[in-house]
């Protein structure tokens, strides 16, 4: 269940971005960002979700954080590229449910936590186009990230028995809009794909980012204009 990526889209020294994404399966990012110099910016993730079903319990936190280069560039800087690379821990917890022809339930629980070793890209364009709603003129930043994720089980447990441990790679390329309601907040759509790149049982490519949220900046050269 991967979180949505950080994209904090900083662009000069002590800008300080924010936010918070849910997807339509109940998976929640906090995501921050500060710019400890015009080109060095720290992050901090993590993303948790809890969620029962008829079929299927599943449940998952993470934690993670990171730091590295941001530069704004083009004519009026509002172009801005990002490169972070970070580490993170997490914990899931996935529980499968299925009645019998007796009428018996029968349970079958996954439990594991793991390491997460992350590079990841951002290219974003804080152009000022506008999309224009009940008489206002809202504008638009477009973005894109691209994702390198290696994941890594610490311990893995099935029924509360050990089992051999998993490794995954996942290649995430996402993509993201932000509409602007003032200055600093902006209301994010975020949609991409998530591939894994070692065929594995458990540790899998299972789902894809799709969320909404909104973000706050605060400082940088685009807000100070």
């Amino acid at each position: 269940m991967p979180n949505t990526p950080n994209t904090p889209m900083l662009s000069a020294k002590g800008e300080l971005s924010t936010g918070g994404h849910i997807t339509m399966k109940g998976n929640a990012s906090f995501n921050s960002g500060y710019a400890v110099s015009d080109h060095f910016g720290l992050i901090v993730s993590g993303a948790m979700m809890s969620r029962n079903r008829v079929k299927q319990d599943f449940r998952h936190n993470l934690l993670e954080a990171g730091g590295g280069y941001f530069t704004a560039f083009g004519p009026n800087h509002n172009r801005i590229l990002e490169i972070y690379t970070g580490l993170g821990r997490g914990s899931s917890d996935r529980t499968f449910k299925e009645k019998t022809s007796a009428g018996a339930q029968t349970f079958d629980r996954q439990e594991t936590t793991f390491n997460k070793y992350f590079m990841q890209v951002n290219y974003s364009s804080k152009r000022k186009e506008s999309l224009r709603l009940l008489g206002r003129d809202y504008p638009l930043n477009y973005g894109t990230a691209l994702r390198l994720s290696y994941i890594n089980m610490d311990e893995f447990f099935r029924n509360d028995v050990a089992q051999p441990t998993e490794d995954n790679i996942f290649l995430e390329p996402v993509f993201y809009t932000r509409m602007a309601l003032s200055p600093s907040v902006q209301l994010q759509y975020t949609s991409g794909s998530n591939f894994g790149l070692k065929n594995r049982k458990f540790l899998t490519a299972g789902n894809s980012v799709f969320s909404v949220g909104f973000v706050i900046n605060v400082g940088g050269l685009t807000n100070k204009k």
